[in-house]
């Protein structure tokens, strides 16, 4: 076989690989049959995979890199000394960069690098948020119910958006978040009973809509069905922060498990159907 027409095949097999049409480990064994220099074969290992990437490197790629990580460290480390209407653009641009690149690599069929990239900008995206409130609010709980209602909905479109479940389950936690917070500088006392119908109703509400958006999209179904189980049981969170009797808490808990594994039992024909 010529010398042109392997480096053809060894193209096309890598690039089988890149888009994962083939599993890695056939994509190794191919490129090792077309692979006549040992030095050429490719590595099995991901510390041989990342030499590899190294020694293909070339001299302007490494002097992009450190110029990149060389501005990533000098704004992390002075990002306290900018202004305010600094550090929002900053902190904005960097959770836009890391969204975008981890869509980007999910459609190269990286899936998992994708969703490491995206799971970083959501982290910094709460993070940057919650410093920069920390910062420069007065420490009103106001802002921070803003902040994370933002966060809720942002989560939840986007999750929904790109098919991501847990960040479209992140977000209606983070609404929990908020309603919790309301609830709780709203009311004074709440009787046991009060706190009952602040959630329950809520619950049956979300379990309704799994059933009512089941047919468009089986994901957005669980997530909701998921979000009303945790909403089933959140009076008894709730009730656990703002008082310290825990005869009666235990005794809700233990009314509330078996009510609800009544019920999904009764009904899991129907709820099953919903979400698998």
């Amino acid at each position: 076989m010529d010398q042109e027409r392997r480096k053809t095949i060894v193209k096309e097999i890598e690039h089988w690989q890149q888009s994962k049409l083939l599993p890695d480990q056939y994509c190794d064994f191919l490129l090792n049959l077309y692979l006549d220099d040992a030095a050429e074969r490719a590595p099995t290992s991901l510390a041989g995979k990342t030499a590899a990437i190294v020694n293909r490197s070339r001299g302007g790629q490494w002097v992009k890199a450190i110029a990149m990580i060389s501005l990533i460290c000098m704004i992390f480390l002075y990002f306290s000394d900018f202004p305010l209407l600094l550090q929002i653009p900053i902190a904005s641009l960097a959770v836009l960069f890391l969204l975008t690149l981890g869509q980007r690599r999910r459609r190269m069929g990286r899936e998992s690098e994708g969703m490491a990239w995206i799971a970083a900008g959501t982290v910094i995206m709460l993070g940057a948020g919650l410093y920069l409130l920390h910062a420069h609010s007065d420490g009103s709980w106001t802002w921070l119910a803003i902040f994370l209602a933002g966060c809720a909905l942002f989560w939840i479109v986007f999750g929904l958006l790109a098919s991501i479940p847990l960040l479209h389950l992140c977000g209606w936690a983070a609404a929990m978040m908020v309603y919790a917070l309301l609830l709780h500088r709203m009311t004074e006392q709440p009787a046991w009973y009060d706190i009952q119908l602040y959630w329950v109703p809520l619950a049956v509400l979300f379990a309704w809509g799994s059933w009512l958006v089941q047919r468009l999209s089986k994901k957005a179904s669980s997530i909701l069905f998921v979000t009303a189980l945790l909403l089933w049981f959140m009076p008894e969170l709730y009730h656990a922060m703002l008082t310290d009797d825990a005869a009666l808490l235990q005794l809700q808990l233990l009314a509330k498990l078996a009510m609800a594994g009544i019920l999904l039992f009764v009904l899991r024909k129907k709820w099953i159907a919903w979400v698998a």
